[in-house]
């Protein structure tokens, strides 16, 4: 199952690629650095776990990480030297950060990916998600392999309570989206009618891309440990906040208000689908499901 969904994957984004135009654009070595990216965070879904036995080996380990880029991003030697940095960083604050570790680890993966300082190390037309599945894939080395902290709920094996409980708190949450994203006129009805293939490609398309990698770190990393020190009810509504905010400049140049209440509810729920069962997998179908059905009909 996981080597052949692997191939499938790749299949998948090469399809999309040809699709949107990014294939003959892009050098064959994005590719292959595009699969290099995937694979661990691909493995790591289906249980695969390095045993290092010494602090010494993996950071050495966490340096294969710096693989994708070497082999297909734009080498610049600042570049690389920023991408080694923080690859190093994260794993010596998972080894011997002792309990403020983690913490550091979560705010420099976030600015890592918020602040877009790697955008430039792929500079390929379409393929921008890049830098940040290499900060996910360091999010889970350490968090997994360097200093597993239990709970998180990283599997790709499906189980058919996922899509229950994740297209049930997706429907809880409509009716109060629309509402306020209807009021506030940051939603609009767009009546189009999308093929399956459509819906189907974007719906997959952003679980793998946008709603795993956000539901890894707010929920599978953030609010499993705001959940130890504060209590589950403080931790939903700290995470959820904290979603929200990641999102004040998404579609606008300045802060955007509208987009930052709606996430912040959404990431209630988003919540309440990952405490069900303590799987990343459960919230990304809501998250999933939110965005594309918000992106082919309310945008």
């Amino acid at each position: 199952m996981s080597v052949g969904g692997f191939v499938i994957l790749l299949a998948a984004l090469w399809l999309v690629a040809e699709h949107f135009g990014v294939a003959s654009q892009a050098p064959p070595l994005a590719f292959v650095s595009a699969a290099l990216l995937l694979a661990p965070y691909w493995a790591f879904g289906f249980g695969f776990r390095p045993n290092f036995s010494t602090p010494v080996a993996r950071m050495l380990g966490a340096c294969l990480l710096l693989l994708p880029y070497l082999a297909g991003g734009k080498f610049r030697i600042g570049m690389f030297a920023g991408l080694l940095g923080v690859v190093l960083g994260v794993t010596a604050l998972l080894e011997w950060g002792r309990e403020i570790g983690p913490w550091l680890v979560l705010i420099i993966l976030a600015l890592a990916v918020e602040s877009q300082v790697f955008d430039q190390a792929w500079v390929v037309p379409g393929l921008s998600a890049l830098p940040k599945l290499m900060m996910v894939d360091l999010g889970l080395y350490g968090f997994l392999v360097v200093r597993p902290i239990g709970g998180i709920g990283y599997d790709f094996r499906p189980h058919v309570r996922d899509f229950g409980i994740g297209l049930r708190e997706f429907l809880f949450f409509t009716p109060i989206a629309l509402v306020l994203g209807l009021a506030t006129a940051f939603l609009h009805v767009h009546p189009t009618l999308p093929t399956p293939w459509h819906f189907a490609a974007g719906w997959i398309f952003t679980l793998f891309f946008i709603a795993v990698p956000e539901e890894l770190f707010f929920r599978g990393l953030l609010l499993n440990l705001l959940e130890r020190k504060i209590g589950t009810r403080n931790a939903i509504a700290v995470s959820s906040v904290l979603f929200g905010l990641a999102h004040f400049n998404k579609r606008a140049a300045y802060f955007n208000w509208r987009y930052v209440v709606l996430a912040a509810i959404a990431g209630v729920f988003y919540s309440r689908a990952w405490l069900d069962r303590r799987r990343v997998l459960t919230s990304s179908v809501t998250h999933a499901t939110v965005d594309t059905v918000w992106s082919i009909w309310l945008r």
